[in-house]
């Protein structure tokens, strides 16, 4: 057996090279082309997605930091092309698996997670970015859907901004969309595609059908990859985007957010009602905003006590729905909001960071049903 020449080997490593928004090695993604050593000096050609590629420079960098690490390899020189539109077309197609349908189907094997709330204001879209950040802190591949379109707010909770203060806007091969990524999660919003330039992203004024195209395009359109968890952001309330969501996704699995307040509880139980019309199940209970233990121990029940326990017992009718978990009043997850450092990652000792990262283990232990789904296994 003949041992690979110096090409090869400088191939082989730099095909390793993972491309830094589809999470794919460049080799896999076709990017790797003529590779020529003469001598101590390796000639590598490579060939992006786009021109203008976002990560180029970052790919570029790694290329070469792994034909070098080719033993007698002393120098580098790295050729950088953008592939044809017949080839971006090829591996559009490649990564869509062959399918244009909505990769999140009952027959899939990704949990996908609605966290929904009866009203504004309880903190849900806070919860669901430090949700999904703790999930994929334990290893998962983890993606976020921003459904709240009117009240959009995950990349600012992720820290997705950039130097003018807006989220970016992701990468489109074609006619596919690459999320960007924060905290290992990938995130879509349509704070990504507002214009430019104006505080907050500007404002989002649509009725029901550009709600429905715009949760159907984050479904189908955008590259999210294979996903253990996929979390979707709802709008509070039980309005377009909920009847949309629960149309497209019946068999989506529902966490409920409130605070201890009666108020609250008592319109959560509304949105829960709602989600299962559409056939989706209730699999728990957030209560946030629970009580706070002052410095000299004084425990402090701003907004009441009791409502998520209140909402898990009414939902309790003909399977059990339980309290997930108390996340108390923290001031650090306010200042994670803030800078989009978020508490689980930032202050993971916090009392309220604890909760949450309590949550997302009793999430994950949850046994799922596989009934009706295609299992990735063949027969012999």
């Amino acid at each position: 057996m003949s041992a690979d020449s110096p090409a090869d080997e400088v191939r082989r490593a730099v095909s390793a090279v993972m491309d830094p928004e589809l999470r794919l090695p460049i080799g896999e993604l076709d990017m790797v082309r003529e590779v020529v050593v003469t001598g101590d000096v390796a000639e590598v050609a490579i060939a992006l997605t786009i021109v203008g590629c976002p990560a180029a420079d970052r790919i570029e960098r790694e290329v070469r930091a792994a034909a070098a690490g080719v033993a007698g390899i002393g120098r580098v020189d790295v050729a950088v092309g953008v592939m044809s539109p017949a080839e971006r077309a090829a591996l559009t197609e490649r990564l869509r698996g062959g399918r244009r349908r909505m990769p999140f189907g009952p027959e899939s094997l990704t949990r996908v997670i609605a966290v929904t709330s009866g009203k504004g204001g309880v903190g849900k879209s806070t919860v669901t970015a430090n949700l999904a950040v703790a999930l994929a802190g334990r290893g998962l591949a983890v993606g976020l859907i921003d459904a709240d379109v009117h009240g959009f707010s995950i990349p600012a909770l992720l820290g997705l901004v950039g130097r003018d203060g807006l989220p970016p806007q992701p990468t489109r091969v074609d006619d596919l969309m690459l999320p960007p990524v924060a905290y290992g999660v990938k995130a879509i919003s349509i704070g990504m595609f507002l214009p430019r330039g104006e505080r907050g992203g500007g404002a989002v004024a649509w009725r029901g059908p550009m709600l429905h195209r715009t949760i159907q395009q984050f479904l189908t359109d955008v590259y999210f990859g294979d996903l253990d968890v996929l979390l979707i952001d709802m709008p509070p309330g039980t309005g377009d985007v909920a009847i949309s969501v629960g149309q497209t996704l019946p068999h989506a699995e529902v966490v409920v957010v409130t605070t201890p307040q009666t108020a609250a509880a008592d319109v959560a139980i509304r949105s829960a009602l709602v989600a299962r019309q559409t056939g989706q199940k209730v699999v728990g209970v957030i209560e946030n905003m629970a009580a706070m233990t002052l410095p000299d121990g004084t425990v402090l029940e701003l907004f009441g006590a009791g409502g998520g326990a209140a909402v898990a017992q009414a939902l309790s009718t003909d399977e059990d729905v339980p309290l997930l978990g108390s996340i108390p009043l923290d001031a650090q997850v306010r200042v994670g909001g803030d800078t989009g450092a978020p508490i689980v990652v930032s202050h993971p000792d916090d009392p309220a960071a604890r909760a949450i990262l309590s949550v997302a283990e009793r999430l994950v232990a949850r046994p799922r049903g596989l009934a009706g789904r295609a299992l990735p296994v063949t027969p012999r």
